[in-house]
């Protein structure tokens, strides 16, 4: 098993430079976060011991217990939805946060890192889909969120993050990716040179070269690593 997930680690950073380069990107430009949910941290230790460097996670209560038993220089993120009650866990635990929906969520993860003493780095889910089973935060919301990350103390405001409809078709997955490309420019060109937002979390085992051609900088990969989950 050991091998197995080492040979996909690497058949997908090779995928990842490939797409890259035809997108005129360095493969460095893109970050691979390995998406640990639901395997046992046996499992996932091989992938740290493979080269696996970023961990992602959906569930707070699954994945602190999990980082106790993973040795290794790991950065881990919470890919998944975060309810304000496990907001404390949260920043105790994660470095990287990608699903700050709402300005009270915003305000929560400020005061708590304020108490802890640490600075997670955020990124905004956006949610470009209105699907029932996904959160993230309506465009019309976008100005009051962004402008409570901007006021905060403790949080690294980095970017944005984008959960598309799943398609038989990674191309119809395009429009979206491209859509929250263009909601970060157009931030950015109000943003002073020292703030400008960089990352764009976007992008999973069917998707992502697309994601990466659209300006992906962080890609979520699970399948791809770890084979078809069985929960």
């Amino acid at each position: 098993m050991a091998e197995e997930i080492r040979d996909r680690l690497v058949q997908v950073r090779q995928r990842i430079a490939r797409v890259a380069e035809r997108a005129g990107r360095s493969a460095d430009q893109v970050t691979l976060i390995t998406v640990s949910k639901t395997f046992a941290p046996s499992i996932v230790q091989q992938a740290v011991d493979a080269g696996a460097r970023d961990l992602g996670e959906n569930r707070v209560q699954e994945a602190v217990p999990k980082m106790t038993q993973i040795q290794g220089d790991v950065r881990w993120h919470l890919i998944g939805h975060l309810q304000s009650n496990k907001a404390r866990h949260a920043v105790e635990s994660f470095d990287v946060i990608h699903t700050v929906d709402s300005v009270q969520l915003a305000e929560r993860l400020d005061r708590i890192a304020g108490e802890f003493g640490r600075r997670p780095s955020v990124l905004v889910q956006v949610d470009l889909a209105h699907e029932a089973t996904k959160t993230g935060a309506d465009e019309d919301e976008l100005p009051e969120l962004i402008a409570t990350l901007d006021r905060s103390a403790n949080l690294d405001f980095r970017g944005l993050m984008v959960m598309p409809p799943f398609f038989d078709s990674a191309e119809q997955t395009r429009p979206y990716f491209r859509k929250l490309a263009e909601i970060l420019k157009q931030l950015n060109q109000s943003r002073p040179q020292a703030d400008r937002l960089t990352e764009l979390s976007m992008g999973m085992t069917h998707d992502f070269e697309v994601a990466i051609e659209e300006g992906a900088t962080m890609v979520r990969v699970g399948t791809a690593i770890f084979g078809t989950r069985t929960r």
